[in-house]
């Protein structure tokens, strides 16, 4: 029976694979976008473009915030995989 339905889902490979590469591209972006570490770096970034008055106060408050929501996300995000649950 295994043999037969992967004859009869063969036209679908195309589908299954692209699937898969667009999951693949999904985790490897959110793996980026959710590191503690870059996410730091760009709280450093925005710091020294506040300092040499490259942004407002108020623009500051606000990528800072989403960074900070970021950075929160990622510490869950990683208690969550110690813990064994994703």
């Amino acid at each position: 029976m295994g043999l037969i339905s992967e004859v009869l889902l063969l036209p679908f490979a195309p589908v299954r694979g692209s699937g898969w590469v667009v999951q693949q591209v999904v985790r490897e972006a959110e793996r980026i976008y959710y590191d503690p570490s870059a996410i730091q770096a760009e709280l450093a970034r925005l710091e020294t473009q506040l300092e040499a008055g490259e942004i407002s106060e108020e623009e500051f408050d606000r990528l800072e915030d989403d960074l900070l929501d970021r950075l929160e996300a990622a510490n869950r995000r990683t208690a969550a995989t110690n813990d064994g649950t994703t």
